[in-house]
């Protein structure tokens, strides 16, 4: 029997284990994988994710993979404010 920090670290997992890992219901990610929107591939007629693909998607869709360093961040120039009429 496997412990359950056996099966998170697993570099594929089945839908059951992907959707623990991403928090979200089997069914749901059953959709995402069907819709081609996770990264995911069938083994036979059974869905499989690969861990570090699904944390480079995360990456992606989180927009970390784009986000500035803090550094290079500019303060948003203020709007001059409307006359009033």
């Amino acid at each position: 029997m496997r412990s359950s920090a056996e099966t998170v670290l697993r570099e594929v997992m089945d839908i059951r284990q992907a959707a623990g890992y991403l928090g979200i219901s089997s069914d749901t990610l059953y959709r995402y994988a069907s819709e081609g929107f996770v990264p995911a591939f069938k083994l036979g007629n059974r869905w499989r994710f690969k861990k570090s693909l699904l944390d480079a998607w995360m990456d992606r869709q989180s927009g970390a993979a784009t986000l500035p360093a803090l550094a290079e961040v500019k303060p948003r120039e203020k709007k001059p404010a409307r006359a009033a009429v």
